[in-house]
């Protein structure tokens, strides 16, 4: 049976003492039910806005808000880690802030970029992640065989890789990204949710070979006009991105084999234009298509800039691409 070039290893690798020390804050994290639910960047903004100024009260105000915060707030343990993880900077007022933040979803937690997320490099999670996991709850299933290879591609902090393994322990999974701080977190990030995944840095798929039976994205979808790889999804009114991975995952699927997308499409003059393309491209391959919007309405803020003066609405939307067998 072929598999993937760098199959995913039976136990966790050694990780420098750093990413150890950042594993295990999510474990002791874990066993005191910390849990925190990453809103949008407008609504932070919000949030953080209604007091200036403030400082952290708890550790959801540390790692979820990203407020700054006196050491003496902070269990002496929990304080430790953050400083071993080299996970805090100094705001000059005596005062720290976390580097990461850390969210709950499907019983596990997720290390991701601090607020604001501002760096190029910054390892995205958000509501999306979640609309994420729940369209990979319904749709997988169906979609793998035991054993089938699953690629999550630009998998940022792992979200559809591991939920993908906590749900089908018996596929083998690879985690694919283009930013090396992405997967360095999406690796601590399995390790902490108990599964196994291979990890591969490069664009797209390039970086995978043998076998793949069910490839995933959720690929940005924003005209960013700063050009940060979470977040910019391209031409194409932000849809480009999506293609891309829809072209390169059919030209490398299994026969049978599956591509499952989470994404945002720009509505303009009440036509979906990246359905429309999907649709064209499905047919250029001989495969089916199951389409549908996930949410009518996100990141309505985005409609105020220029780039998206012909956009109606951007809708979250699902997409299955299947191979014939």
């Amino acid at each position: 049976m072929t598999t993937l070039e760098a199959p995913a290893a039976a136990c966790p690798p050694r990780l420098p003492a750093q990413d150890d020390a950042l594993a295990e804050l999510l474990d002791v994290l874990a066993a005191r039910h910390y849990a925190f639910v990453t809103v949008t960047p407008a609504s932070h903004a919000h949030v953080l806005a209604r007091a200036p100024g403030r400082r952290a009260n708890d550790l959801r105000d540390i790692l979820g808000w990203s407020l700054p915060f006196a050491p003496e707030l902070v269990d002496p343990a929990i304080l430790k880690l953050l400083l071993a993880a080299d996970a805090l900077d100094t705001c000059g007022d005596g005062t720290f802030r976390a580097r990461y933040r850390v969210s709950s979803l499907d019983g596990t937690l997720f290390l991701h970029a601090a607020y604001p997320t501002s760096d190029k490099d910054a390892v995205f999670f958000g509501p999306d992640s979640y609309r994420f996991a729940d369209l990979i709850r319904r749709e997988l299933p169906a979609l793998a065989r035991p054993d089938a290879q699953v690629v999550d591609i630009g998998a940022g902090a792992g979200v559809g890789g591991i939920v993908t393994a906590r749900l089908r322990p018996d596929v083998q999974v690879t985690l694919s990204d283009i930013n090396p701080a992405a997967l360095r977190l999406a690796g601590i990030n399995a390790r902490h949710a108990g599964v196994s995944a291979a990890l591969a840095e490069g664009s797209n798929l390039d970086p995978v070979r043998g076998r793949i039976d069910v490839a995933l994205a959720n690929p940005p979808y924003i005209m960013d006009a700063d050009g940060r790889d979470y977040r910019d999804g391209g031409d194409m009114h932000g849809a480009r991105a999506a293609y891309d991975m829809a072209t390169a995952a059919l030209s490398r699927l299994a026969p049978g084999g599956a591509f499952l997308l989470y994404t945002g499409s720009p509505i303009i003059d009440g036509q979906d234009r990246l359905h429309e393309a999907l649709r064209q491209l499905a047919g250029e391959h001989g495969a089916t298509l199951r389409y549908r919007e996930l949410d009518p309405d996100v990141f309505g803020e985005e409609l105020a800039n220029p780039a998206y003066v012909e956009v109606d609405r951007i809708a979250a939307v699902g997409a299955v691409l299947t191979m014939p067998a």
